[in-house]
Order: structure tokens, then sequence, then C-alpha cells
């Protein structure tokens, strides 16, 4: 078995039109979060932004009613102050609503509130851009999907978003104290870039049969005279932020593999799209900021390589098939009524080679919608996926963090070069000292710690591994998946793991908060400390980062710094479960 015409055709048309959008997506959100150079010397633009006239009106009565200066300027203690205030309270109002949602309205199912620790779990994960779902169907009414899981699918992605233009700021500023304005920030990438996408978006899967409307569930009498449940909601709205904002919280338990959230082809592609082009185009918009054009081209490429190869990788493993299913007697080719490769756990509308590539978008993003069980992946191509999460999401990111993520590892690599020549590192011109290398060090550190500490602890206490569903090497990559997920926002799940327990509701929401907010919180202090530099003239001796060596660099950087902290749980994991298979 191997990748068919269709398979390359698929993967063909989707790098044509993520290639084609960034420059376009990415000049746009440049124009969006130009700011005045307010004396920096920076090469931000000043210009008036596309839809000024429209957007402004939805924007000023926003800052009036906030209290928002929107041409105040923040230094980056300040920013960071104002987005843990903000996410406190949110997540404070989603979990009272989950508390509290058998008691208010659009609950025509009558669903009841939620439990303490899954309130907590759920509320932590929307906040966090994670979007693990640990409650399944039938739990949460109408207004929680939209006034609050919905709402945080947009914040959270702002949030991201306003990270990763503070650091570009921070990077491309002389001198300055300020790195922006949090409120204006998300408040703009909402008004200007998600809601408009979103919107589009929802049309285009509405008009394809995802449902949108406000009817509870509905019981009917199907054409052979048994009755059938149809359930129904917003789902065609919520599915276009849930994508577009690499959220990946889907309305229903089978998330993107339920035929009411993704019926065809046309909204699967589109979905598929929705996930990369705005962490691609944010490279765009970061060359654009920057006034390094090339810059930006080769942060895409780094990001493009992992995402490219790792797709490639996990369309191939799952095409091969299962060596246990070939040794059962059962068929995996490809013939008319049957698409071949490893179908266990796939949707038959999609197959096992679009399930690869989704499920490496999915992972390499900071999304985790699913079309397929990851749990009934091939031990490889459900490595893929694990690894793809383990990079820290940086192939190509979530909406902001994975830029900011990418330039944290290119601090690293100009840092490693410069110790192999014996020059002070530099970055577009900024000098890379102690400061920023501390900072650094513990952005770096801090997922690993917790996704091997709570999985090492969880795998040898009795409570944790009841949820297990396989033991041996599969069962540990049941446990490390999920920490691995949660640490890193992504929220895609091996479903053999029984997460909605009071250990993993909490010491996964745990998880959560540590990859969102210990990294944010590293990234806006290295915005600070560079931004207040000086430009320092290039010579003959400046390593540059706009060419293609620089860019091998920064993928190795990547790659080795994983491989160090993860290549022994991954080789337990499904490197041994892929040679007992085998031998």
């Amino acid at each position: 078995m191997g990748l068919t015409t269709a398979n390359w055709a698929e993967l063909a048309a989707l790098i044509i039109a993520v290639v084609a959008t960034t420059p376009l997506l990415g000049g746009y959100l440049a124009r969006v979060y130009a700011t005045p150079a307010v004396a920096t010397g920076s090469g931000e633009a000043a210009r008036p932004a596309p839809g000024d006239r429209v957007f402004l009106a939805i924007e000023r009565p926003i800052y009036r009613l906030c209290g928002i200066d929107p041409d105040g300027e923040q230094r980056w203690t300040t920013y960071a102050y104002s987005l843990l205030a903000f996410s406190l309270v949110s997540v404070l109002v989603l979990y009272l609503q989950l508390r509290l949602q058998g008691h208010l309205p659009l609950n025509p199912d009558h669903f009841k509130g939620l439990t303490a620790p899954l309130s907590f779990n759920t509320s932590v994960s929307f906040l966090t851009n994670t979007n693990w779902q640990n409650y399944g169907d039938g739990v949460v009414s109408q207004l929680t999907q939209m006034a609050g899981l919905a709402f945080h699918n947009f914040v959270s992605a702002a949030c991201g978003a306003a990270v990763a233009v503070a650091v570009v700021r921070g990077l491309v500023r002389r001198r300055a104290d300020t790195i922006g304005n949090f409120w204006v920030d998300m408040v703009r990438t909402c008004v200007r870039v998600l809601l408009p996408l979103a919107f589009l978006a929802a049309l285009v899967f509405a008009s394809q049969g995802v449902i949108q409307n406000f009817h509870g569930a509905r019981t009917v009498t199907t054409v052979a005279g048994h009755t059938q449940v149809l359930p129904g909601g917003p789902v065609a709205s919520q599915e276009a932020i849930k994508e577009g904002g690499q959220n990946g919280g889907g309305f229903f338990g089978a998330n993107s593999a339920h035929p009411y959230e993704n019926p065809n082809g046309v909204t699967n592609f589109l979905q598929l799209w929705l996930i990369l082009a705005i962490p691609f185009a944010f490279t765009a918009m970061f060359g654009r900021m920057s006034g390094r054009r090339k810059q930006g081209w080769v942060v895409f490429a780094a990001m493009f390589g992992l995402w490219l190869l790792s797709a490639v990788l996990a369309m191939h493993f799952e095409a091969a098939g299962s060596v246990k299913l070939t040794q059962a007697g059962a068929s995996q080719a490809v013939v008319a009524h049957q698409g071949g490769g490893n179908m266990e756990g796939k949707e038959v509308r999609f197959g096992s080679a679009t399930s690869g590539l989704y499920a490496t978008t999915t992972t390499g993003t900071s999304n985790g919608a699913v079309i397929a069980s990851h749990d009934s992946m091939t031990p490889l191509g459900g490595s893929v996926a694990l690894v793809n999460m383990m990079f820290g999401e940086v192939s190509p990111g979530g909406t902001g963090s994975g830029l900011y993520g990418m330039l944290i590892f290119a601090l690293l690599a100009v840092f490693i070069a410069g110790l192999m020549v014996g020059r002070t590192p530099e970055f577009l011109g900024k000098k890379i000292q102690a400061a920023e290398m501390k900072l650094v060090v513990l952005y770096i550190l801090f997922v690993p710690l917790v996704i091997l500490g709570f999985a090492g602890t969880a795998i040898v206490l009795r409570t944790p591994q009841n949820s297990l569903a396989n033991p041996g090497p599969h069962g540990l990559t049941e446990m490390v998946y999920a920490y691995t997920s949660s640490a890193n926002n992504n929220g895609s799940a091996f479903g053999g793991l029984s997460g909605n327990t009071d250990w993993f509701n909490t010491t996964l929401g745990l998880c959560m908060l540590v990859g969102r907010f210990f990294l944010m919180v590293p990234a806006l202090g290295i915005a600070g400390s560079l931004g207040r530099k000086q430009l320092t003239p290039a010579t003959s001796g400046t390593f540059p980062t706009d060419t293609v060596l620089f860019g091998g660099l920064l993928v190795g950087v990547v790659i080795i710094v994983v491989g160090l902290t993860f290549f022994p749980v991954v080789a337990l994991g499904p490197v041994v479960e892929h040679l007992v298979g085998h031998f």
C-alpha cells in the first residue's frame, strides 16, 4: 500500500492554498497591528488599516465602555498583568456558567450544571486555547456553547496573537520601553481578523450541510420505521472559529469526524486550510513589521518543512496499513469499495491518508480537532502526531503562539551559532545576552517538566492507571499523549484514556495553565528586554539569519532540543509498540 494520486493531489492543493494566502493574509495582519513608531525608530508603518471606516465604528464603543485608551502603550510588565487579569476574570465567568447552566436560558435539552472538577478542567481548557473535552455529548447547553466556549475560542486565539505581536515589536523597536497595548491588540484581532474570517467560513460550512440552528434534539421516524434522535444547535458558527482560531473543541464529541460538523471533502479541505492559514500568515506579518521579508520567509520555511515532513510521514504510515491487520488476514488494498490502508478508527468519507494529513495538521498547530481516532493510528503514525506536539507546536503552531515559539527557538539558534564562532549572538541587530537566554531556557523547560513529571507520576499510581484501556507501550503512549496535548495546549487525545476523573481533570488543567501562561510571560519578558536595546550595525562577522543555512540550523535546533528531551519516552512507547508488532 502507498499514497494514491488523489492523496498527493490533495496535499498539493493544500500546499498551494497555504503558500498563496500566506503573504496576502500576512500583509493584512501587518496593517492591522501597525502602530505609530512612538519614537522607537522601528520600521512599523503608521498607515490606516484596511476597513477602518467599518471596524473603528465597532472598536471605539468597546474602548469607551471598557475605559481603554487606544493610543496608550504598555511596558511588558503591564502588558503581562493585563493578559493575566483578563484571563483570570474570563475563566471565573466560564466556570460559573458551566456550574450554573441548568438555571440559565437557551438550554432546550435541559442539561444540568457540570461537576466542580469537570468545570475547572473545561473552563481552563477553553481559556488556554487547549479545548480538551472531557465532557462528551449531551452535557453542554447552547448558551454555554455560544457565550462560553465559542467566546473563548475567539479571545484565547486573540491573546496568543497579541503576545506574538508584542514579541515582534520588541524585536524591531529601538530603545523603547513599551511593546504595545494588550487590550487594543486583542480587540483588533477579534474584530478585524477572527470575526470576519469566521463569518465567511460559517456561511460556507452552513451551505455544505453543517447544522446552524437553535433547535434541541429531535426524535424522528426514519423511512425504515425506526426512530432516530437528530441533534441541533449553532454548529457552523462554532466550527468556523474552532478551526480558524486553532482551538479544536468540537460541538459534538466525535469532533470533525461527525457528519454534522464536517459533512464532505469540501468542508474537510476548508478546515485544513483554516487550521494552517493564520499561523503561517504570522510569519509574513513578522517579515513585514520587521522590514525584513526574507527573515519572515525563513521562519515560514522552517515551520513549513517540519509540517510537510510530518504530513508525508503520517500519510505514508497510515496508507501503508497495520501489520496486525495484515497478519489477521484483512485486506488493506485500495479497491472500489474501500479506501485502503489502516482504516481502523477512520471515517470512510476521508480514508487513511487524509486522516494522517489531518492528524499532523491539527497537532502541528494548537488545534486538536480530529477526523479519526488517533488512538487507532499505527504506532509510527501516532508517534508523528505525538512528536509534533512535543516540538512545542511550532509547525506552524497556534494563532500567534507558533510564531513566538519559533522566534524563541531562533534566539536559541543564534546563541548556539554565536558560541560556535566566538561572537556575541545577534538577531535582527539585537544582542542576545544573559537576560534573554535565562528566559529562553525557562520557556523551553517548563513544558517538558510538567509533561514528564505528571506522566511519570500517573503511570505508577493505581488510580490513573485504571483510566488506561491498554497495557504496555501503547498505554504509556496514551498517558504521555494526554499530558503532552494538555501542556502544549493542543487538546487532541488518544481515546483509550478516560480523562473524566478528578485526577485527570485537575492535573491536565494544571498542565494547560503552565503550558499557556508560563510561556507567555517569559516571551513578553524577552520582548521587553529586547525592545529597550539599540540596534547593532551588521559587520562581516555577523551571522546572517535570513538565509537557507540559518533555516536549516533553526530546524536542527528544534529537532535536537526535542529529541534530547523526549526521545526516551517516545522510544519506550510508540517505537517499542512498532517493533513488537513486527518481530
